[in-house]
């Protein structure tokens, strides 16, 4: 296995600041049809703090040298060496200013790094390395800069012409368009953006705490300028919460974003100009989902949010890459919780923390949220990363309270600004403003892996005390063997069959919730005045991402799913009830106790549902999804999870077809409009509908049918249209109903994703072969990230089923597939290979095809981005 490029590992321990720094950037681009010329002014100052070596060594990829020199003196070939990674300059003064004409080829960057160009306009993505292949330049995040932009091109080429902060000049001379762009505050190169294309532009205005007013800027295709309002709403929205909840302003004249078809991330954070995935700013009920709806927000906001957590202050190295993401993803996600119902908010974190990332931290791939060592940086853009980062800060946030953590925050945004700075950094201003020891906190970023808590419990009637047991243990890891004790708060509360309890410990009234700090490897917290035996809520609102391990009675739980105020809670509950019927049907033993409660109880909800969150109420009708499932077990066998979970789900569609199809028919009037009590109704309904199509009757398919036709909404469209698809016996409809979407939303590229997505993900038949034959449809295009991810992806991530068919095809089709993507775009090539690095979750018989499909990459050229993951994978 011999990867493209050196596999050189980089080392947290070897970090050394830079040996120069550089004060101003000033970039000149000359955008030609089949080339592009860079010329670069850099301003460069030897770093006091360094070592003071002689050379000065940049870092620079795929890049054509044209000049080079130092002041006004030209360099000659011996006073520099270039390499496939670097330019090295000999004996370089204390300060002086480098000139560099680069010349690079935008239109034949099919890796979507550094400068590109994508259906004829120019785009950058320059996180997290991918400045270095515009030109030399010391490409590392705590090199922060002054930029200067100017871009020139024919007249008349491009309508728009944009980079990062404030323009200062746009004129025609020469037969050629010359727009300067200046961005007064330093920062990093992997925030600089260009963007040159014939775009329409949506504007609006936003008038800042302080009277400012700024001007938004939304460019996208003509076409699709009517979708981007919801997108400008959302960013007022954010724009304001950030304000009121952090008192960040926004600091430039104008804010711009762009929305960009050929992509790799969800969204790019550029100071003053976001590039955006179509997926995360376009918007319109008739062609976008209410999931879809929510996402464009939480993603609008997260790059705006961006601003002050990532860009002003930014990390010193990308060791440290969660100190801006994670704090951004909880940002984020708090935003989000606001805007929308909390308590789903807060459940879509945890299910993803607990079916993603749990599974992230029992594999090969494990690491710390600030990691140790990689080879690739890009593969460290991971769930750990994100989410459990902004997990991490949630729990700093949560110990703090919020109005220490808003001091805090603010004591962070202060002291750093303009600076490159760590997580150590971060924490730092916890401890100062709330005086609190947080050095066993710090291991939450150090160490790897999930905690597991083991909780018991007894009570003394004779003391009226209730006592609970807290054992906390960490599987080893990858390089970590010996785990230590971490500090973890832990919410609870205590249920009798009414209402929650009051809180007495040692003679303290808590109220009726209190967070304990769990920092030892055992501990037994004592609580007092309790009349009878209490039933526990345990780890309420998600408090910490950890794994819990408690011997729930089936009347405890469902007296929980009734009774409990946190809706995090009520939903686990219920998901604790599911997993102990599909446990016991994936090991053959006898569950109709189980079965008979979780029928109850569901029957409960659903007949009394107007009484509760309709969208909490569709989200605990969800079962554990097969991931979850499967990595309950030491070796799983997927295809008895698959079938446990179809067996499940017709058990319950059918004894309560009576109470889902009063659900679906009394929601029918709720589900117009935009507004949440709307978006919530249509979830519950189309929830029910699913559940209804696992039933082979004709009128439960007409009325999929008659709901595919007559919606006014993509979500009711689109429900309809997964719930014909997924059922085996609408075979005949589903096929209708396919056509009829293409034929009505060909043109829409977005909506084009969604039909194929459906058509990846159906859970019967051969489901491989249709998958091949859209790879060939006229509409895919293997070098669009977007359509990867909606079949390729689909598939193999979201098709638990079939992915993991007993025959191993499944495996040796995605092996195949990144072998060939990773050829043009090693970046997506290494994203896709995620569920190949899960083998040694499963039976051995899967284990043993999974890792061939693994092996038969080793006999490739591969890029630095898959050896990496496919090396520690069969490690």
């Amino acid at each position: 296995m011999s990867p493209t490029a050196p596999t050189i590992v980089t080392r947290l321990a070897d970090y050394r600041v830079p040996e120069f720094l550089i004060e101003k950037t000033q970039l000149t681009f000359e955008l030609h049809e089949a080339h592009t010329d860079v010329s670069s002014q850099l301003t460069l100052v030897r770093n006091p703090q360094g070592s003071q070596a002689a050379h000065l060594e940049l870092h620079g990829e795929q890049l054509e040298l044209l000049t080079l020199a130092i002041d006004d003196r030209v360099l000659t070939s011996k006073d520099y060496r270039t390499t496939p990674q670097n330019l090295t300059i000999y004996n370089v003064p204390e300060r002086f200013v480098l000139h560099c004409t680069t010349r690079i080829y935008p239109e034949k960057n099919t890796a979507l790094e550094g400068l590109y160009r994508s259906s004829g306009m120019y785009c950058t993505q320059c996180e997290a390395e991918g400045f270095r292949k515009i030109t030399y330049y010391l490409d590392r995040p705590d090199v922060m800069s002054e930029f200067e932009t100017v871009i020139i091109a024919d007249e008349g080429a491009f309508s728009t012409m944009l980079s990062n902060g404030n323009c200062v000049s746009d004129t025609v001379k020469d037969g050629k368009r010359i727009v300067h762009w200046h961005d007064p505050f330093k920062k990093p190169s992997y925030l600089f953006a260009l963007v040159a294309g014939n775009l329409a532009c949506l504007e609006d205005h936003f008038t800042t705490q302080s009277g400012r007013q700024v001007l938004l800027q939304i460019y996208t295709a003509a076409k699709d300028q009517d979708k981007c309002h919801f997108a400008m709403q959302s960013l007022k929205k954010a724009m304001r919460w950030d304000e009121q909840t952090y008192g960040r302003e926004y600091d430039l004249d104008r804010f711009m974003i762009v929305a960009v078809d050929d992509f790799n991330m969800g969204a790019m954070e550029n100071k003053g100009l976001n590039v955006f995935n179509t997926s995360c700013v376009l918007a319109h009920p008739a062609s976008t989902t209410d999931a879809a709806f929510r996402r464009v927000e939480g993603v609008i906001g997260h790059e705006y949010f961006h601003n002050w957590s990532g860009n002003r202050v930014t990390c010193r190295d990308w060791f440290q890459l969660s100190l801006k993401e994670g704090l951004t993803v909880f940002r984020d996600s708090e935003f989000s919780a606001d805007m929308n119902s909390r308590a789903v908010k807060r459940i879509e974190d945890a299910n993803v923390i607990r079916s993603v990332q749990f599974v992230e931290d029992a594999g090969p791939m494990a690491h710390p949220v600030r990691p140790e060592s990689y080879m690739e940086i890009s593969n460290f853009y991971t769930v750990t990363i994100y989410e459990k980062g902004a997990e991490v800060v949630r729990m700093l946030a949560n110990i703090l309270g919020p109005t220490l953590y808003r001091q805090a925050t603010d004591l962070y945004f202060s002291r750093f600004d303009g600076q490159a700075v760590t997580c150590d950094d971060f924490v730092q201003c916890m401890e100062e403003v709330s005086s609190k020891d947080l050095s066993q906190f710090r291991l939450w970023y150090s160490q790897a892996g999930t905690p597991h808590l083991q909780i018991s419990d007894s009570y003394d009637a004779a003391r009226q005390q209730y006592s609970l047991t807290i054992r906390q243990y960490t599987p080893a890891t990858p390089g970590q063997t010996d785990k230590k004790a971490l500090h973890i708060p832990f919410k609870i509360a205590l249920y009798d069959n009414q209402a929650a309890l009051p809180l007495v410990i040692n003679g303290q009234n808590q109220g009726t919730e209190t967070v304990l700090d769990i920092c030892q490897d055992e501990q037994t917290i004592v609580f007092e005045q309790v009349t009878e035996p209490p039933i526990p809520s345990l780890l309420r609102g998600f408090s910490a991402p950890v794994k819990i391990s408690y011997d729930y009675q089936l009347l405890q739980l469902q007296q929980l799913i009734l009774l409990d105020n946190d809706g995090f809670c009520r939903w686990d509950a219920m998901q604790n009830l599911m997993r102990m019927v599909l446990s016991k049907t994936i090991d053959g033993a006898n569950n109709h106790a189980e079965q008979a409660a979780l029928i109850a109880v569901i029957k409960q909800l659903l007949t009394n549902h107007a009484m509760m969150d309709a969208a909490l109420l569709a989200c605990m009708l969800s079962l554990p999804n097969s991931p979850y499932l499967a990595s309950l077990y030491e070796k799983a066998d997927p295809v008895a999870i698959s079938q446990a979970r179809t067996q499940l789900q017709d058990q319950i569609a059918a004894e309560l077809q009576t109470e889902l199809l009063n659900c679906y028919q009394v929601l029918q009037d709720q589900t117009h409009g935009l507004t949440a009590p709307a978006m919530a109704a249509r979830s519950l309904r189309n929830a029910a509908l699913a559940y209804l199509l696992h039933i082979d009757e004709v009128r439960y398919r007409e009325l999929a049918q008659q709901q595919f036709a007559q919606a006014n909404n993509m979500t009711d469209q689109y429900a309809a249209l997964c719930a014909l698809v997924y059922a085996e016996h609408a075979e005949a409809t589903a096929q209708e109903a396919l056509a009829a979407f293409y034929q009505q939303w060909q043109h829409e590229a977005l909506v084009v994703n969604m039909w194929f997505q459906v058509q990846a993900t159906r859970p019967w038949g051969d489901v491989l072969q249709t998958v091949r034959k859209l790879l060939s449809h006229e509409a895919f295009d293997a070098r669009n990230p977007n359509k990867l991810r909606a079949v390729i992806a689909a598939f193999a991530s979201r098709n638990f089923a079939q992915f993991h068919d007993k025959s191993g095809q499944g495996y040796q089709f995605l092996a195949e597939q990144i072998a060939d993507i990773d050829q043009r775009n090693p970046q997506m090539a290494s994203r896709l290979l995620t569920p190949l690095t899960h083998w040694h979750q499963f039976t051995d018989a899967h284990a043993a095809l999974m890792r061939a499909a693994l092996e038969s990459l080793t006999q490739r050229e591969l890029s630095k981005d898959v050896y990496e993951v496919v090396s520690k994978s069969l490690h």
